[in-house]
Order: C-alpha cells, then sequence, then structure tokens
C-alpha cells in the first residue's frame, strides 16, 4: 500500500473517530459538511452532553417540516409538550404558528421546517444561557446548510441573538429584513408573546404579525417568480 493511501486512510479514520467524538464535548467543532443528512443530526442529538440540558431531557427536538423548505422557521427552545413529542411548536404556541401561516397559504408540509437555537428543554422552560447555545449552534448550522432555505424567521429575541448576534429588543426590529451569510431573515414576534397579547387591534402584536407574515409571502412570491423567470 502506497503512502498517499496510508495517508488517506488515517485522515478518513482521524475525522470519523472526531465525529463521533461530538454529541460528548461541546468544545469538539462540528465543521461545515459533518452530516449528509437530517438523520444522521438527530442520531448525534438525541445522544447530546456538550451541555447540561443533555441530562434532563426525555427527547431531543432537532425539527419538522419540508428538508428543502424555502422557509426556515427559528424558535429557542423546546418546552414540556416538545420534550415529551421530541417535536418543536407543537403545543398552543404550534397551533397558532400554523394558523399565522395558513393565513397566507404556507404549510409545515410544503413551504416550511421549523426548528430550535437549542434541541434540549432547559429546566422550567427558562431562556437558554449562552454556553448552551454556543454548544447547539453548530448543530443548527448544519441543518440551515443541509436544508438551504431561502428565508429564515427568527421568532423572539433568543433565536436573533443566537444567530445574528443582535441583542436588540425583538420589539425594535421584528418585521425588518436582515442579511446573514448570504441568506434573507427577518425576526418575527414568537407565538407565545402573541398570546400573552391577544388584541388585534391596529398596532398590537397581532396586528403586526400579521403585516410582517404577509411581507414574508411577498418575498417568498418574488424570489419564486426570479428564480423561475
Amino acid at each position: 500500500m502506497s503512502n498517499d493511501i496510508q495517508l488517506s486512510l488515517f485522515n478518513e479514520e482521524s475525522k470519523f473517530h472526531q465525529k463521533q467524538l461530538i454529541p460528548t464535548d461541546g468544545k469538539i467543532p462540528v465543521p461545515p459538511g459533518t452530516y449528509t443528512n437530517m438523520s444522521e443530526l438527530a442520531q448525534h442529538c438525541n445522544q447530546c452532553d456538550r451541555c447540561e440540558l443533555g441530562k434532563t431531557r426525555t427527547h431531543a427536538v432537532v425539527g419538522r417540516g419540508n428538508l428543502q423548505a424555502p422557509i426556515m422557521i427559528i424558535g429557542e427552545a423546546p418546552g414540556q409538550n416538545e420534550d415529551e413529542t421530541g417535536l418543536p411548536f407543537v403545543g398552543r404556541s404550534g397551533q397558532l404558528l400554523e394558523n399565522i401561516l395558513a393565513s397566507v397559504k404556507l404549510s409545515t408540509e410544503h413551504d416550511i421546517y421549523i426548528c430550535n437555537i437549542n434541541k434540549c428543554r432547559p429546566p422550567n422552560n427558562r431562556v437558554p444561557n449562552p454556553n448552551e447555545m454556543a454548544a447547539c449552534l453548530p448543530y443548527l448550522l448544519e441543518q440551515i446548510r443541509l436544508v438551504d432555505p431561502k428565508i429564515i424567521l427568527l421568532t423572539g429575541a433568543t433565536a436573533v441573538k443566537g444567530i445574528t448576534g443582535d441583542k436588540r429588543g425583538i420589539t425594535k426590529i421584528r418585521g425588518q429584513w436582515l442579511e446573514w451569510q448570504g441568506r434573507l431573515c427577518m425576526p418575527i414576534f414568537h407565538p407565545s408573546y402573541l398570546l400573552r397579547n391577544p388584541s388585534k387591534e391596529v398596532g398590537s402584536p397581532k396586528w403586526l404579525m400579521w403585516q410582517d407574515i404577509q411581507a414574508v409571502r411577498n418575498k417568498y412570491d418574488e424570489i419564486s417568480n426570479n428564480s423561475a423567470s
């Protein structure tokens, strides 16, 4: 066997060994292209101890929807319903989100892939801390690469901060188009915030969300039309 072949085999073996260590330590990097599909990534998430949240989860909550979706929705972290089912946005917030999407003829079956900054539920539904977000972010970056969405919706300030680093409050930046790594992103209100603010009067959070989701639909149509022409 030539030295070149031996070196190539050694490098492949080293990469495999390093990949197997990813779920064990948050300091181990996850290079772009690590995962070939979402099932492989999900397997690692369900074995993961990159942060302390792995010790208390029932299920890792990886994502749901169309794996080739043009629109990705990123939330904060799973709640109790999500932890129990292993699926994001399945409680009251999820039902409201589905209704919001349906109002502009978007669906998780065809148009949307939904995931979170963190894959494991923080105790008592607290906000994930910076170390927890940093440990989980490489998985999310791989999800974005695999799905390759044209538009990313960031639900709530934690999602915005976790992806873009922008620390401004969601009320200041919602509805604005941002560019992040060549992708169009829009911060939007988290559905749970809308549940706490049910008014539909002009200027209310629900009214603003209606403006934002229409803008998303229009941008999606614009991108689709440009791709087709």
